[in-house]
């Protein structure tokens, strides 16, 4: 299935072009400050949101759809009835697609464990996902990891599902402008250009649009809030709704 038409159309040379750049990376820079020392993305911490089991699986003629990702899809600071995945569920059986979305976010998650609990994750299901919708690399750039180590987790797990023959979709982040222009020139590039070789839908940036505003943030500004996650779900749910269709 060609769904290479669902890139958002902002992306210009292979990297993402908003109106107000300089405003996200400098929140991201704020971000990025208090991300190290934050309990919520440290790795092994008490307080570390993991997606509790669903409470139901899917009916026949669901579409199933895998939210693979760290803590904007874990549904940290809220309850889970407002996290991104239960809130994705319901946007598109209002647009009148059936669907299960099992939330399989993990607050911390860099994309080296993504790719570590990626086949566990895909062997738990009921069956093959639809869709597996991937939101990692966060981490990585919020703790300076080599870009060109994300790639290559990024490129493994999307391997993995095109060798299982599972569509995907990549929503994306940006890097803060204290880690540099080369950091950027190598991080920046990595979602569109792998959505271009595996054919993925993509969402250039999570948080588009949310960042820049407190009223959609929790507030240690890492997060959004149920109002936030909700602006999100209402510009993404349109992108996944195409990949399930086509």
């Amino acid at each position: 299935m060609a769904i290479s038409a669902l890139i958002v159309p902002c992306i210009k040379e292979g990297f993402p072009v908003y109106g107000s750049f300089r405003l996200y990376g400098a929140l991201l820079l704020i971000v990025q400050l208090v991300a190290g020392c934050s309990e919520a993305e440290t790795p092994g911490n008490e307080n570390k949101a993991v997606a509790p089991a669903a409470a139901k699986g899917p009916e026949a003629g669901d579409k199933i759809v895998l939210a693979f990702g760290d803590s904007l899809y874990a549904g940290y600071g809220v309850q889970q009835n407002e996290s991104f995945p239960f809130e994705l569920e319901r946007a598109l059986e209002a647009r009148g697609i059936p669907a299960y979305v099992h939330n399989a976010g993990v607050s911390g998650d860099t994309s080296s464990a993504g790719l570590q609990r990626l086949t566990f994750t895909l062997d738990g299901l009921p069956r093959k996902p639809d869709l597996v919708v991937v939101g990692l690399g966060g981490n990585d750039m919020l703790r300076g990891l080599d870009p060109a180590a994300t790639r290559k987790n990024l490129d493994a797990i999307l391997s993995t599902l095109k060798e299982r023959d599972i569509d995907v979709m990549l929503t994306g982040m940006v890097a803060a402008p204290n880690m540099g222009q080369a950091y950027a020139e190598s991080f920046n590039p990595i979602y569109p250009e792998l959505a271009r070789e595996y054919d993925a839908a993509l969402y250039p940036f999570f948080l588009d649009g949310v960042i820049t505003d407190r009223n959609l943030m929790l507030p240690d500004r890492i997060h959004p809030n149920p109002a936030g996650i909700d602006k999100i779900v209402e510009k993404v749910a349109p992108v996944v709704a195409k990949a399930l269709e086509d």
